[in-house]
């Protein structure tokens, strides 16, 4: 790069700065009239300049930027290898699709074999094993954790039992000590969704380090944003390179763009049924899709990565000061729990409705939404009762109760790191002017 140009792109930057002040000066927000959302980017200038000196490279794929984040990443989170994608849901289906290449041999997983999850959560959990043409059998959940009932795991076994893939819900983390153990006992794979518990622990330590693949998403509602993104984490090399074939348009290669001949054997190789010596840049060992990041969005992942620690602690903060807050409404309330040995990074604050006289969970999340503050369903409530699931092949374990309890009882609210003291006390103001009313 010579001078001119360099001091150009500074001025570029420089400029990128200014201007963010600027819009921030600009901005503001009144409490009754502006609505407090669940979930939002808490970025600053820092972002917007690593977006801008990403772009000002032209580079549109991934490229330097994605390299130093995936490394980066793996140590926040444990892990030897993390390949970014473009999406939690992509995150998932890279996982689990990986599980059922031929390289595997005996182990991989083929259609018809079954995987244990849970109807009460998101439905990118879930479609990676239908996708994939596995039979998922769903388990009911605990009120409360919104977790999986391990005392039903053992009825959920069959002899076509093969892994295991489960979300820990809203940042708290299922029982991972039972969980593996089962999945230990029985040789199952164990896939750990992580896309709503990003520095979350389980008896100190890290989740996704427990199961043969964990999965993250950098949505714009999660712990750290890229706008859009995700990433598949493990550390078996094996898997790695199984992930990143799958998200590599199923490729056998495994060049980063713009490179050749990494194995050093690009035209000395026989495959299938193809001529010996055919490109390797160009053979196709799994069935496969293009589910890569931009330098662009991994460029906002390095910068948002550094903040990410501070977001966890201020998530667990904005809790705890809810959890205080709302804790006098616990006649009528069921207030979350922490699973037990665990530190949970909150996504959010999942409240369900006891069954009263009084009142409904419509009527308290349309009063919650007519004065400004935003709530959400626990995802799906219940999957097996959408309509994408009608004709689909599963098998359930019992009658789902919980699930359905969940369904017609539950929502949420945020504790996302924008939401400061007067917005919460906001918030829990509106919960006391409510049961005021109604009780």
């Amino acid at each position: 790069m010579s001078k001119k140009t360099d001091k150009l792109r500074k001025e570029i930057l420089e400029k990128v700065k200014e201007l963010h002040r600027e819009e921030q000066k600009e901005e503001s927000f009144e409490l009754g009239k502006d609505t407090i959302p669940f979930a939002a980017r808490v970025f600053d200038e820092k972002e917007k300049i690593s977006l801008v000196d990403s772009s000002l490279d032209f580079w549109l794929t991934t490229g330097r930027y994605a390299e130093e984040f995936e490394a980066e990443f793996a140590d926040f989170m444990d892990q030897r290898y993390c390949s970014l994608v473009n999406s939690g849901s992509s995150a998932n289906l890279v996982a689990l699709s990986a599980l059922t290449s031929d390289k595997l041999e005996d182990r991989k997983l083929k259609a018809g074999d079954e995987v244990i999850t849970v109807a009460a959560g998101f439905p990118t959990t879930v479609n990676p094993i239908v996708q994939n043409k596995l039979v998922p059998v769903f388990v009911d959940v605990e009120l409360g954790t919104y977790n999986i009932k391990v005392s039903e795991l053992e009825k959920a076994l069959s002899d076509k039992t093969k892994a295991i893939m489960l979300a820990h819900t809203l940042g708290n983390p299922f029982n991972l000590k039972a969980v593996t153990e089962f999945a230990e006992e029985h040789d199952l794979y164990l896939i750990e969704d992580c896309c709503d518990a990003v520095g979350t622990t389980y008896d100190g330590e890290m989740v996704g380090t427990f199961g043969d693949f964990a999965t993250v998403s950098f949505y714009p509602a999660h712990h750290m944003t890229m706008g859009e993104g995700g990433a598949v984490l493990t550390n078996n090399p094996v898997y790695k390179k199984l992930a990143v074939s799958f998200r590599d348009w199923g490729r056998d290669c495994y060049c980063e763009p713009g490179a050749n001949n990494t194995c050093g054997r690009r035209f000395s190789m026989q495959f299938g049924d193809l001529p010996y010596g055919y490109d390797h840049k160009y053979v196709y060992s799994h069935v496969g899709y293009n589910l890569k990041v931009t330098d662009m969005q991994a460029a906002v992942g390095v910068e948002q990565l550094k903040k990410l620690p501070d977001f966890i602690e201020a998530r667990k903060e904005n809790f705890e000061k809810l959890y205080k807050g709302i804790k006098e409404f616990e006649e009528y309330l069921i207030l979350p729990e922490s699973e037990e040995n665990s530190d949970p990074s909150w996504f959010a604050f999942p409240l369900s409705v006891r069954e009263n006289d009084k009142f409904t969970k419509n009527e308290l999340v349309n009063y919650l939404e007519e004065h400004k503050v935003m709530t959400r369903q626990l995802f799906a409530g219940n999957l097996t009762r959408q309509p994408a699931y009608q004709n689909v092949e599963y098998r359930v374990v019992g009658d789902l109760a919980n699930t359905d309890y969940i369904m017609n009882n539950t929502f949420f609210i945020g504790v996302y790191p924008g939401l400061d003291d007067q917005k919460i006390e906001y918030i829990i103001q509106q919960f006391s002017d409510f049961f005021d009313e109604r009780t």
